[in-house]
């Protein structure tokens, strides 16, 4: 599924992060650290946690598999991973597509991801869709392996497929955990391979493996079921019981044994990587099992390690010996076994044999220096934020409850995780590190450019990886062979073919948004929000990238950078440390229209929060250390863009949508030659002259009052001179007369990436919201026809969607996007072009309709979040829009029409003025495209220039 295992793994590493924490000795407040449930367990084992929260009007349910990739079979490697795929397709009483479809129809979200130990599936939907939810979830349950056919396994195969070429084979480094796994661990071990296995194995999957998956792992004894939300339990418990209640108990539930590993030898490996710009060099060190006695103190070396200006590998790697930007180390303990890791992408042309020995002495000078117990106490400061942050929505406490109940035996579980972490001593670190760490035999791997073995390590011997040709595993040849296929019906209580009906419809209550302004002109805005006690804040300075000289593209973006290393009273290892002493998080970077300071921290500790921001902005300290490393950074992450398809295709396209003379196209981040000319003194004028009171919009959300916003503004209000900023004008290129197409040649990709886009109308026309209308149905998500037809019809991809972008100072955008198998370009483009090209004249009473309902309903999930309420305040002030601008977005779903879709359709979707930029493999592809009206899609190099390229 979409973005599915890294949202399950991104909650994990937020709950490593709760456990890395504590509250800075608020003894007290940390007691409270915990969500309120209640636990019970069906007769056929299903465990049922329920959380009652009427903050919103809004349910998530979440159901954790206990089987992933651990529980395969060698030679049937990425099973699990498909498997739930398939789950997502139909079951004997959810017709085909039910999932894709309905949820989003419902004005919900759903999704699904599986990670070695586990699968899991979610929805999010307005609580009167909650017996629908259930409905669908226990049909899969109990009632889904009778709908499998050979038509929807085959089916499904290039769908995973291409998942994996996306996320794996197309992009920089993408094959480092699988080597990683094939040299730590031995052959046969749970956790030798990846998740989403090898194609091979997922092309010969049979029936027989679905089914016999199904019986072993899926049954609900094997499972937890958290439902959290505005929910009336006595109800809720009466739903569960009618629909999961009847489902057999079936196949294995007892949990895996740890299976840590020993290494005999350091093996070092390397790899040329298509798609890498810089080498990079990782040592895994096998570790311990999660919840093992020294998972904690393992989980705080990793941040000791690594973390902050203090951090010996951060000083050794980036201040001392400067090979490389950054380096992280973090520990990762999973079910049976756990891993170490230290990680540096060092500078372009850096031999790997340096940067190792670089690593080595800071490891045994660290044996005998230790750290300052004041680093433990800085990474235990955060402990209250994250905590509150990670169930700050229902689905954060629905996936809290359900990961702590399937792996620990219960979902209270966090206040033991918490106690373990803050119990760890200085001593406890240093004792991990001497026994896994320090000496010990480990992987270290070498991904380097290609045709530059010469930087990997001496001794290194070639990783053995299979890639995949451009292509192999095309579509199934034995669908055909199958004939008609009829659902055999498994008996149930009752009739399970009826969909439920909707429950009763929810009450959405908007926020009540106050504004404001200082004397020296800030705008500000806020929403008042007290379930937490957390505040979210923003600070948009307007201009950013916008302001940037033309002759030095990327000084806004590298003055974001230095303005968060120190002050004029404080190091950057002085800032670092007192933002981190609150538990807060503070960041600043630069859009193409405006640089943005935000920020998020406890409500007690708001207003020290917000004197940092006032020193940062006010003080900044232009340190020429950092400014340094800084353009190095900057100078590396530029490189590596080169070889990243998805973002050549997005800056050739603004480089064809906006034009050579215009500075959004051009990238923010610069080129090359441009930082390398960039001074610390470009920096500070661009301070002087664009940093204002007066263009600056305040946002914030959280449990704080008015009052207390205002007055947290502080000096800002009163140090800070307004100035007259006049911003440049640009003309922008007029939408084009017919189809311009442009091909960047990528060797050897696995996938080709398809964009199309052009302008539209400012974001605060009504036009604007006539096309978010209009574009439902078309791709905005699962339920939309490109995703439907090129994903689930065609399977050309993973995924397929269409979306409109907001303006400011330009015009707004609508575009379409797919990453597609290399030997389906051409068809892939056609189908786009097919699908959007009809779309007006194909458009039904009935996909209005559905329109209308979904765009509705969601509605409910609006305003769940601080986040969801700061980006609110966000976009009112931003694109000036009005505060009931949700409203209205509602009233132009309310009014549309089909004359009035078919008429945005036909003018905002017409392809004739679009532009388009596919990035793939020049010497399989290039020659098959064609556009009708533009001829030979022109070749252009990696930042959209002609000149040159051949």
């Amino acid at each position: 599924m979409k973005k599915i295992k890294n949202l399950f793994v991104a909650f994990i590493a937020v709950i490593t992060m709760l456990t890395a924490c504590t509250s800075g000795g608020d003894s007290q407040s940390s007691d409270k650290l915990s969500i309120d449930y209640e636990k019970y367990t069906l007769e056929n084992g299903l465990d049922v946690v329920l959380h009652q929260d009427e903050s919103d009007p809004i349910v998530a349910v979440s159901i954790i598999i206990h089987a992933g990739s651990s529980r395969e079979k060698p030679g049937r490697t990425g099973f699990a991973h498909f498997f739930e795929h398939m789950l997502f397709q139909r079951s004997e009483n959810v017709p085909d597509g039910g999932f894709f479809k309905n949820i989003n129809e419902w004005g919900g979200t759903f999704n699904g991801g599986t990670w070695t130990d586990g699968t899991i599936y979610y929805e999010v939907v307005p609580k009167d869709a909650l017996e629908k939810v259930l409905w669908m979830e226990s049909d899969r349950m109990g009632y889904f392996i009778n709908a499998v056919s050979l038509a929807s396994l085959e089916g499904e195969k290039p769908v995973v497929q291409n998942e994996k070429r996306q996320n794996y084979d197309n992009r920089p480094y993408g094959h480092t955990r699988a080597v990683v796994a094939k040299a730590l661990y031995p052959e046969g071990h749970p956790y030798s391979w990846l998740t989403i296995g090898e194609l091979e194995d997922l092309q010969n999957a049979t029936l027989e493996d679905v089914k016999e998956f199904y019986d072993e792992w899926y049954g609900p004894n094997n499972a937890t079921l958290v439902i959290a939300g505005d929910i009336d339990k006595a109800g809720v418990k009466e739903l569960v019981k009618k629909y999961f209640g009847e489902i057999p108990s079936r196949g294995t539930d007892t949990p895996m044994d740890p299976q840590p590993v020993m290494l005999e030898e350091t093996k070092v490996i390397y790899h040329e990587d298509n798609f890498a710009q810089l080498p990079e060099l990782r040592m895994t060190y096998p570790t311990v099992e999660q919840y093992h006695p020294d998972q904690w103190a393992l989980d705080a070396l990793g941040q000791i390690l690594s973390d902050g200006k203090r951090a010996p590998l951060y000083k050794a790697i980036v201040e001392e010996a400067k090979v490389a930007p950054n380096v992280n180390s973090y520990n990762s303990s999973s079910e049976i076994a756990g891993t170490f890791t230290i990680s540096v992408r060092a500078n372009a042309g850096t031999d790997l044999d340096s940067v190792r020995a670089v690593i080595n002495q800071t490891l045994a000078d660290f044996d005998k220096e230790g750290f300052d117990v004041k680093d433990l106490e800085r990474i235990k400061a955060g402990l209250e934020t994250n905590f509150y942050n990670g169930i700050s929505s229902v689905l954060g406490k629905a996936f809290q409850l359900a990961s702590y109940n399937e792996f620990a035996g219960d979902p209270g579980f966090i206040e033991k995780d918490i106690e373990n972490i803050k119990a760890v001593t200085q001593d406890d670190v240093m004792q991990v590190f001497r026994k896994y760490i320090l000496n010990k035999n480990h992987i270290v791997t070498n991904f380097v450019p290609k045709g530059s073995t010469d930087l990997a390590m001496e001794g290194a011997i070639a990783a053995d990886i299979k890639e995949e040709a451009i292509n192999e595993y095309g579509q199934s040849e034995v669908i055909e062979e199958e004939g008609d296929f009829t659902i055999v019906k498994t008996g149930s209580s009752f009739d399970r073919s009826v969909e439920p009906d909707f429950g009763e419809k929810p009450l959405v209550t908007p926020p009540t948004i106050w504004t404001s302004q200082t004397e020296n002109g800030i705008d500000v805005y806020g929403v008042e929000a007290n379930e937490l006690p957390l505040v979210n804040f923003s600070m948009r300075i307007m201009g950013g990238h916008y302001l940037d000289d033309m002759n030095k593209v990327g000084v806004a973006n590298l003055m974001t950078d230095i303005m968060m290393e120190g002050t004029a009273n404080k190091t950057p290892e002085e800032l670092e440390d007192a933002i981190g002493q609150l538990g807060a998080n503070l960041n600043m970077f630069t859009s193409d229209e405006y640089i943005q300071v935000s920020g998020n921290c406890l409500s007690r500790n708001f207003e020290a929060t917000m004197e940092l921001v006032q020193e940062i902005l006010l003080e900044p300290r232009w340190d020429e250390k950092e400014f340094e490393r800084i353009v190095n950074q900057t100078q590396q992450s530029i490189k590596q863009r080169e070889t990243n398809p998805n973002a050549i295709a997005a800056v050739v396209m603004d480089k064809k949508l906006y034009g050579e003379d215009h500075i959004l196209g051009h990238p923010s981040i610069g080129y090359q030659d441009h930082v390398k000319s960039i001074t610390m003194d470009d920096l500070k004028a661009f301070y002087e002259n664009y940093f204002a009171p007066n263009v600056t919009n305040y946002h914030v959300a959280g449990n704080v009052s008015q009052e207390r916003a205002l007055k947290a503004l502080g000096r800002l209000q009163t140090e800070w001179a307004q100035k007259e900023i006049a911003m440049p004008s640009y003309e922008v290129p007029p939408v084009p007369n017919e189809p311009e197409v442009y091909f960047v040649d990528v060797p050897n990709a696995k996938q080709s990436v398809i964009r199309m886009s052009r302008l539209t109308v400012p974001s605060n026309d009504p036009t604007y919201n006539e096309i978010m209308v209009a574009n439902d149905r078309l791709g905005d998500g699962s339920s939309g026809r490109l995703f439907q037809i090129l994903r689930e019809e065609k399977q050309f991809t993973y995924g397929a969607y269409s979306f409109p972008g907001r303006g400011v100072m330009t015009p707004s955008t609508f575009g379409a996007f797919s990453s597609v198998k290399s030997s389906t370009t051409k068809d892939a483009l056609d189908t786009f072009k097919e699908v959007i090209g009809n779309y007006g004249s194909t458009y039904t009473d009935e996909d209005l309709e559905k329109t209308k309902t979904a765009m509705i309903k969601e509605n409910a999930r609006n305003f769940e979040t601080l986040g969801n309420l700061l980006s609110i305040l966000q976009n009112i002030s931003t694109y000036d829009l009005p505060k009931d601008y949700i409203n209205q977005e509602q009233q132009a779903v309310t009014n549309a029409s089909i004359e009035s879709i078919q008429a945005t359709a036909n003018e905002y979707f017409d392809l004739s003025n679009y532009i388009f930029v596919i990035v793939g493999d020049k010497a399989t592809q290039y020659e098959k495209l064609r556009v009708d009206g533009a001829g030979d899609p022109v070749l252009v190099d990696r930042y959209g220039n002609e000149e040159g390229v051949m």
